[in-house]
């Protein structure tokens, strides 16, 4: 289905950001992966062509794009092989945002420049080893004294936590609040600052290429000046952008399974068994239609889901809705692709081989799927 938001000027920025996708990550895929990092270089060289944040303010360092835009680089980078990359859109679309909307002009002016320079590199840090979905129920601490926040606290499974310059992070200022969630604020909290400190790069079944760490904050001093927006107000914040963040976790399955299928079509209709290609056996044909099929349906409602999003219309219940749907999709056709490659699906220097343990986490990210349907059910007052 063709977007009905894109004019001739995305398609050639999209031309354009395919290119470089082509020469500066997709050749360095494997190497990358096996490193177990992206280059710092690649988030400069990103932030000197204006691919960083391109929504942002042209006063703040931005474009002043729209969202069109941003989708453009998230299905782009999706096509790179290299799922590290995945933090560069968590960056842009997803943690800058919460700066831009809720800080004050001097936090916007201290950070955001940098931000799309690649400068700073940013995480957030929500999640602890026992609140995940529960946002509610993290116990990181942050106590007045005088004119700074005393914070003590874990988090765990932090994006871009090894790499981060900046963590916007969740805290408990009010650790009696009732209910829990008003007790909620969140804090900027630089690297190097004292107290602060990174744990370990954690091990995961794919994605090796995003550094997925551990923080560690042990009586860690920041300024009151760092509090983002209100105090008690941080439950509200990340309500809000996780919306966006559900959306960006939609957009990057939707189009990974659609790459994932056009490189099995193109492998099985040059790969030969029995003396004929993979793809003209019935069976196999019919398991690519299947796929193609969801994936058009997956492509439909995402559009339109996009074009609400751009017109300002509330998309709680469908970006929901969307994104546990493709989410599950995405590990589907990771699944029946790999099969369809047989014993070269098991070898990793094949992207398909990659991609089933790299999509995992989409419907674990943001809300998993089950979180999905509580929120969805929930609205329609089930």
């Amino acid at each position: 289905m063709e977007a009905q938001f894109y004019k001739e000027e995305h398609e050639i920025f999209r031309r354009a950001f395919r290119n470089f996708v082509n020469k500066e990550i997709k050749p360095y895929a494997e190497k990358w992966e096996d490193e177990k990092k992206i280059p710092r270089e690649l988030w400069l060289k990103m932030g000197e062509q204006g691919y960083l944040c391109p929504w942002l303010d042209e006063k703040y360092g931005g474009s002043g794009a729209g969202f069109e835009y941003s989708v453009i680089i998230h299905e782009e980078l999706s096509r790179s092989e290299v799922a590290g990359v995945g933090g560069i859109g968590v960056h842009s679309d997803i943690i800058v945002p919460y700066i831009y909307h809720h800080g004050t002009e001097a936090q916007k002016e201290a950070y955001l420049p940098k931000c799309a320079t690649g400068e700073i590199i940013t995480s957030v840090a929500m999640t602890e080893p026992e609140a995940g979905s529960d946002l509610a129920g993290i116990r990181a601490t942050a106590v007045r004294d005088g004119n700074d926040y005393i914070v003590n606290g874990q988090k765990v499974f932090i994006t871009n936590g090894i790499s981060c310059n900046l963590s916007v992070t969740a805290v408990k200022t009010d650790t009696k609040a009732d209910p829990p969630h008003k007790g909620i604020s969140i804090l900027l909290i630089e690297d190097g600052t004292p107290g602060f400190s990174k744990g370990r790069l954690l091990e995961k079944t794919g994605g090796h290429s995003q550094d997925t760490g551990e923080l560690f904050f042990e009586d860690c001093r920041v300024p009151q000046k760092n509090l983002l927006g209100n105090e008690g107000e941080g439950f509200q914040y990340l309500m809000y952008n996780l919306q966006q963040e559900r959306l960006i976790v939609a957009v990057d399955s939707q189009a990974t399974a659609e790459y994932i299928l056009e490189k099995t079509i193109e492998y099985c209709k040059t790969r030969n068994v029995f003396g004929r290609p993979v793809t003209k056996f019935q069976h196999n044909t019919f398991k690519i239609v299947e796929m193609a099929t969801e994936i058009e349906i997956g492509r439909a409602f995402l559009n339109s889901l996009i074009e609400d999003f751009i017109e300002g219309k509330d998309i709680a219940l469908k970006v929901s809705m969307a994104k546990w749907w493709i989410s599950e999709m995405v590990n589907r056709i990771a699944y029946h692709c790999t099969q369809l490659h047989g014993a070269y699906g098991y070898m990793k220097e094949y992207f398909v081989a990659r991609a089933s343990g790299d999509v995992r986490y989409s419907t674990i990210a943001a809300g998993t799927t089950e979180i999905m349907k509580v929120i969805i059910g929930r609205m329609m007052g089930l």
